[in-house]
């Protein structure tokens, strides 16, 4: 499938070159954006031209998809011709059924290949396609046929290769030509993959209707037959779809009903003080842990059964037994942020790579070594426990990254258990039938790293997602509610922000505003809490969160929604609660962008050496006033400065500062702690230039990438000498309050890692004029993801770094001459 969607990628690019246009993403649908030299006469010609675009795609994958069709029907010939022999290798009733209908496909897909070639060689407004397509439609009945045999047609290849080595061999290595224009001759491929083909034709073909259409206008010929084409593949695929759902085939329960799989995925198992992924299948009576058998290149991949349980004798943890069970060995913050920031140099080396001349291959090999490293974040980051016990005393632990996950299996279960279920003991073959069956009942296909995503995927959203929780309805009695909200980072979800707790009630209205970070996210999760108030309740794991989970519900960033400047009302529905909510986004470079301030008054937008003389201070007072209320009150708060105040407060505080109001110390003391944490975040996000100034950040991006560790000591040392004396001061004053609040990591969650994460894009980014430049190297989500993390690095090297004395540094005479 990579290698189908390599080709069609070329072959597009091909054509991009050829027109020498440039195509992005706009509001919703594919905007053309034309050079000065070449511009559009009007609407009707951008259309053409996006039309021509989609066939051409098309066109490229019908040529890969008539090799692959070729390639079966290649062997079909001689193993004929050798089953009337005296040593035949298939019967010819064998050789029916494995190749049903694909000589009858391949011929149909070759003619209308060869009819759409020359109208899109020739294209111009006159040109139509819609009676190819409409033809193309109108002979899914051999589809139909196709399907209806695809079962049998696997099981008869595998019986026929279990039985004969030379068909083994023929139906493992199946060689499929390469497109006319591609430098790959041929590649291989297995029969059972091959003969997947056909099934998930229809689907593409389908999606590409969908395109033209979205592309013709209605009073063009090609309009309603292409409409009649959409209508009869759609009738089709909805006529099928039951048949080919590989979960439809049933294995039987001891009551005699089909065993249907419900819900699968990679969970990392505790298994003997060591952490192992294993691929977890729930079914309608057990759930049975697997994981992937190594074999032979080749060789179908398989599962091997771990352990199972029936659901009659599944039980969870309860609060009485917690002790029993074995500590989680959780790894030091500081390693899985290194992690992240090498996968994320990584991919920015790939994109380079993917751009340069012949970069291909050494693409691959970073793509490589980025799986590696991602499998071991996604091994190494998640510690929230979800255990689960048999009724004879065994018992499992898994580690999730989400409190979402875990309620999401655990009410699968439940829902499941409602059910009269009786216990099962599977025999030894019963076992390893269900545990064949895994591989092609699975719904999860690949483990969940970016490296398994098409290059083609959203990479998600960079920058600031602000969210309004308004309400709930639908609680069946009073309660003391609040909901906190996740967005995934780096494959896996992190919580972000936490409303109030309101109390006794059914109908919370909490109507607070949140700023949340995001770091190429694609979802935000809502979780509805019930607080736990019992203080005997709370003996579990730091890790376990005990509070009762009421309901929860996730909703797509779709940028094109929520990249408006209008807020975007929605409402998530979860367990019959109804949570309201708004959320607006703001990017990266938006949300950072500085203007010069001409404002003499107040601190916010005011640069800092305005401030600290009219205050007549080294340090700005709300820096001072900040750093003092979250030392007193804050920093054994879980999550400080990561977990978002509420927007309201942030800015009745920034009022506050900026009016200088008399009863600014009142308020501080009366105030929830994130909002002030937020407050001080806000300040140094709003300086109209960054702390650590736009005239140095490329010296300390070349600093922080220098290898020698003398080199890069005397250059990070020689740069913080050069800035003006407030920047100092400011900077060494935040340096020194981080690292003690890092002290607390045990009990807040803040290793000096998460902390450079938090303050690093804020103190030191790139101006104006070196963005523009990045803009030319690769798309914004690259420049922005490798940017941040060098950004995080450069702070982090002073947070590790040992006290630094202001009147020390002014001192020292270091060696470092370079002019920067």
């Amino acid at each position: 499938m990579e290698e189908e969607e390599e080709e069609v990628l070329g072959y597009l690019d091909k054509v991009l070159e050829e027109e020498d246009e440039v195509f992005e993403y706009g509001d919703g649908e594919l905007d053309l954006i034309t050079p000065v030299h070449k511009q559009f006469k009007g609407d009707v010609e951008k259309g053409l031209e996006m039309k021509k675009l989609v066939l051409s795609g098309f066109l490229a994958s019908e040529e890969i998809y008539i090799n692959q069709l070729e390639a079966l029907v290649l062997p079909m010939r001689p193993l004929k011709a050798a089953a009337t022999s005296s040593q035949p290798v298939l019967t010819m009733q064998q050789i029916e059924t494995i190749f049903y209908k694909v000589q009858d496909i391949f011929e149909i897909h070759k003619e209308f290949y060869d009819a759409l070639l020359p109208s899109i060689q020739r294209w111009d407004e006159k040109v139509t396609v819609g009676h190819l397509f409409q033809k193309l439609a109108s002979q899914l009945g051999v589809y139909k046929a196709f399907v209806d045999n695809y079962k049998n047609a696997l099981e008869t290849a595998e019986k026929c290769s279990q039985a004969n080595i030379q068909f083994q061999k023929i139906s493992e290595t199946v060689r499929v030509k390469g497109p006319k224009d591609s430098k790959d001759s041929s590649t291989k491929s297995s029969m059972e993959d091959l003969l997947y083909k056909p099934i998930d034709r229809v689907t593409r073909s389908t999606l590409v209707l969908h395109d033209l259409l979205k592309h013709t206008p209605k009073d063009h010929p090609d309009f309603p037959l292409l409409q009649d084409a959409l209508r009869i593949s759609q009738n089709f695929l909805s006529s099928i779809n039951e048949e080919i759902d590989p979960r439809r085939t049933a294995v039987t329960t001891p009551k005699g009903e089909a065993r249907q799989l419900v819900k699968d995925g990679f969970l990392v198992e505790l298994s003997e003080s060591s952490r192992k992924l294993r691929h977890v299948f729930l079914f309608t009576d057990l759930l049975l842990c697997a994981k992937m058998k190594k074999t032979a290149v080749g060789r179908h991949q398989q599962y091997e059964c771990k352990w199972y349980i029936p659901l009659a004798d599944l039980t969870f943890q309860t609060l009485d037994d917690s002790d029993s069970c074995p500590s989680i060995q959780v790894l030091p913050e500081h390693e899985i942020e290194e992690m992240k920031m090498k996968i994320s140099v990584l991919k920015n080396e790939i994109q380079k790579e993917k751009k340069a001349p012949k970069g291909q291959s050494r693409a691959e090999r970073l793509r490589k070594k980025m799986n590696e490293q991602e499998s071991w974040l996604l091994l190494h980051s998640p510690t929230i426990p979800f255990r689960i016990h048999n009724k004879h005393g065994k018992s499992y632990l898994f580690l999730l990254s989400s409190d979402y996950e875990r309620a999401e299996w655990k009410e699968s279960i439940q829902k499941l258990q409602k059910k009269d279920l009786q216990a099962c003991v599977l025999t030894s073959v019963e076992l390893q039938v269900l545990t064949s069956s895994c591989f092609k009942l699975r719904t999860v296909h690949n483990i969940p790293v970016t490296t398994n995503k098409d290059d083609e995927e959203t990479p998600g959203l960079y920058g600031f997602l602000h969210v309004i929780v308004r309400s709930a309805t639908g609680f069946k009695e009073s309660a003391n509610l609040y909901c906190t909200l996740e967005v995934d980072s780096f494959g896996y979800f992190v919580s972000k922000a936490k409303t109030r707790v309101f109390r006794d009630t059914a109908e919370p209205q909490w109507n607070e505003e949140f700023e949340i970070e995001l770091e190429g996210s694609q979802y935000l999760r809502i979780l509805c809490y019930e607080k736990c108030f019992d203080k005997s309740m709370l003996n579990k794991d730091d890790n376990e969160i005990v509070d009762k989970i009421m309901g929860k519900g996730q909703v797509q960033l779709d940028p094109q929604t929520v990249q408006s400047k209008n807020w975007h009302m929605d409402v998530i529905e979860m367990n019959g609660i109804k949570v309201e909510f708004s959320m607006k986004f703001t990017s990266r470079d938006l949300s950072l962008k500085r203007t010069p301030s001409k404002k003499q008054s107040g601190v916010f937008g005011v640069k800092i050496n305005v401030v600290t003389k009219r205050e007549r201070s080294k340090v700005p007072y709300i820096v001072r006033q900040c750093i003092e209320e979250v030392e007193k009150r804050g920093i054994d708060e879980v999550g400080i400065y990561r977990i978002s105040g509420v927007a309201t407060d942030i800015q009745a505080l920034k009022l506050a500062f900026d009016t200088n109001t008399k009863d600014i110390l009142v308020m501080l003391s009366d105030m929830d702690i994130n909002a002030i944490a937020g407050t001080l975040k806000l300040y140094f996000r709003e300086l109209p230039e960054p702390l650590l100034t736009d005239r140095l950040y490329p010296a300390f991006m070349e600093g922080i990438a220098l290898s020698d560790p003398a080199a890069k000591e005397n250059c990070m040392m020689h740069l913080l000498r050069s800035l003006p004396d407030p920047n100092l001061m400011t900077f060494l004053t935040l340096l020194e309050h981080l690292k003690r609040v890092a002290e607390k990591e045990p009990v807040n969650k803040m290793s000096l890692h998460n902390l450079a994460t938090v303050f690093g894009p804020t103190l030191l980014r790139p101006s104006e004029s070196e963005s523009a430049k990045g803009q030319h190297i690769t798309c914004a989500s690259d420049i922005w993801s490798h940017d941040v993390m060098a950004q995080v690095q450069v702070l982090l090297y002073y947070l590790q770094h040992p006290p630094i004395s202001f009147a020390e540094l002014k001192r020292n005479t270091l060696y470092f001459s370079t002019d920067v």
